[in-house]
């Protein structure tokens, strides 16, 4: 049974309705933002439950223009050390300084971690909801921006549709920053989104989005934007894949809820899954475990096993080496090992085992057996 690490879903229908829009898109000559783009952002703040929502090309688009219209030129940002090498470039590119912070056990920052690591500078924190698990711990966080006039960004690239006590991933912070990279939840093929409740925010992200004109139609810039439009093609796509967000969750929640009761329930066999408290609900954008202290087994030979004897890949880890320990970081700043000891504890023993959305309850139960034969 040959199982992959991931898997896009596009049905046939969807396919040709697609390709309709396509062709009016091609047809109408607005291939950049139009009315998917329009729709998108307004179905999508609708959903979040923000006021403003700004589509963009990147993920990665979606966390540095916040950064810059909140002026963080000159200033440090804290940014969790196990994140996408992303979140800490949108801040150097940005032009501020990247504090790295150490988590918790859930992958997730520490507050702890946050408030030792706040310097004069300091002008904000990203939290990044890893795995598509918003951490209980970013009421603790927002408290402690609140004390230190500091403001809080998501990096929610991983959490559509992700809650916590009932509340939306990307309505927590001064704004939050959506990935539809084609490995997340939903994708648009490439592409990004920005909430916020903040007007000013929303304002200056449309003029740095489209290279910093103050209008559309004008030839006045006001800002050192960039290209970060986004077409109405991936806007299309996007729509597309929104409107099915909320049975794609549903659909990894059933796989999800399988792992949990074969590993927690049957034994785990050597690995144990991130403990998720009851008030966040995960979309499962990835299903996290982690290697038992004593498993013999090396990360890399396992991934290796599973692919070569079983046909089974496991997704990518989030993250095998913590951002501080990435030679550009390392260089730049000068870490060396220790310095944020349950990162690198963590990042050396998580495992992400394969979700996708049509995925099967067989092919879960051979993933975990297949899992455990080869830990054995």
């Amino acid at each position: 049974m040959k199982i992959p690490a991931a898997k896009i879903y596009f049905p046939e229908e969807e396919r040709k309705d697609l390709l309709k829009q396509v062709d009016e898109i091609l047809e109408s000559g607005q291939l950049t933002l139009g009315k998917y783009t329009r729709e998108f952002e307004e179905r999508f703040a609708a959903y979040v439950g923000t006021k403003y929502a700004v589509a963009v090309n990147s993920g990665t688009s979606a966390l540095e223009i916040p950064l810059r219209a909140l002026d963080v030129k000159g200033h440090s940002v804290i940014v969790p050390t196990n994140t996408f090498f992303a979140t800490p470039a949108s801040v150097v590119h940005a032009g501020g300084e990247v504090i790295f912070s150490d988590v918790t056990e859930n992958l997730c920052i520490d507050p702890e971690s946050v408030k030792e690591n706040i310097k004069k500078d300091t002008k904000g924190v990203i939290v990044v909801h890893i795995g598509g698990v918003v951490p209980p711990q970013i009421k603790e966080i927002q408290e402690i921006c609140e004390d230190h006039n500091l403001f809080l960004i998501e990096d929610a690239a991983h959490a559509h549709g992700s809650t916590l006590d009932g509340k939306m991933a990307g309505g927590f912070g001064e704004a939050a920053a959506f990935s539809f990279y084609p490995t997340k939840v939903m994708t648009s093929g490439e592409g990004g989104m920005i909430t916020t409740d903040d007007k000013k925010i929303y304002e200056r992200a449309l003029v740095f989005r489209d290279q910093g004109k103050a209008g559309f139609f004008g030839n006045v810039h006001t800002e050192m934007g960039y290209n970060w439009r986004l077409s109405e093609i991936h806007a299309a796509v996007g729509l597309s894949q929104f409107a099915r967000l909320e049975a794609f969750i549903a659909d990894r929640r059933k796989i999800a809820k399988i792992y949990d009761e074969e590993l927690n329930e049957r034994g785990g066999g050597g690995v144990t899954p991130i403990k998720i408290p009851p008030e966040v609900k995960s979309n499962y954008y990835k299903y996290v475990v982690m290697l038992d202290e004593g498993i013999e087994i090396e990360r890399a030979e396992l991934k290796r096993e599973l692919k070569e004897k079983y046909e089974v890949g496991l997704s990518g880890e989030v993250y095998e080496l913590p951002c501080h320990l990435q030679p550009i970081f390392k260089d730049l700043y000068g870490f060396t090992e220790g310095v944020f000891p349950v990162a690198e504890d963590v990042c050396k023993r998580q495992v992400c085992l394969p979700v996708f959305a049509t995925m099967t309850e067989e092919q879960a139960k051979y993933v975990v057996d297949s899992l455990k034969e080869a830990l054995c």
